[in-house]
């Protein structure tokens, strides 16, 4: 059954390169970013760990913990951690779930059979401090992801679960950003004395300060 936004995520308990982990316990009150990569030791995915990597201090800004995952073991883990150091300019900061018995990417569907039944596709999950499901992505095997376009959904879902607000198309932080529909305009003179725009009655766009 294919997990759906709004979901608990689901809970496990998995060996990873930082120790055992038990995912909403692991998870505690932050963000988390559960991805998975198809193979260790080839090079889309060692570019990807290495972004990730580099990553560290926005990830922290944003109260949130990322955590990869493969189908290989702990030992193909540590040896390719090397190559991903010396290729890509910086040490893994975060755990890879050594998930060999297919255990948590079964859970997740992270294994499309009619692409490769014997590794993951590259899936990730946002996840809430509440463990709810808040995005969902799935990219084939051969194509990188854009982890600046996770962090942008990022900052949109944080600031929304805030302020009574959606982002609209390309939106980045600092932007203008648009009155949620719910909020009637005698309701937004109190929330946004600023101000806003009216583009539509049902298209309000106002500027955070």
């Amino acid at each position: 059954m294919t997990l759906q936004l709004g979901q608990t995520a689901p809970d496990f308990v998995q060996d990873s390169t930082q120790g055992q982990i038990h995912f909403h316990s692991w998870l505690g009150t932050a963000w988390g970013i559960l991805f998975s990569h198809p193979k260790d030791f080839t090079p889309v995915c060692t570019t990807e760990l290495g972004a990730v990597a580099r990553l560290a201090p926005e990830w922290a800004k944003r109260d949130t913990k990322v955590l990869g995952l493969s189908v290989d073991g702990l030992k193909d883990h540590a040896a390719w951690e090397a190559d991903i150091a010396e290729t890509q300019g910086g040490v893994v900061n975060f755990p890879i779930l050594a998930d060999a018995d297919k255990k948590v990417s079964t859970l997740y569907g992270m294994i499309h059979p009619d692409t490769d039944p014997k590794v993951t596709v590259r899936s990730v999950f946002i996840i809430d401090p509440n463990k709810k499901i808040r995005l969902t992505l799935t990219y084939p095997p051969s194509a990188g992801r854009n982890f600046d376009e996770i962090l942008r959904v990022l900052d949109s879902l944080q600031l929304t679960d805030q302020q009574k607000v959606t982002t609209p198309a390309n939106w980045l932080p600092g932007q203008d950003v648009i009155i949620a529909p719910s909020i009637s305009d005698e309701q937004a003179k109190t929330l946004f004395p600023q101000g806003w725009k009216a583009l539509k009655p049902y298209l309000r766009l106002v500027k955070l300060s």
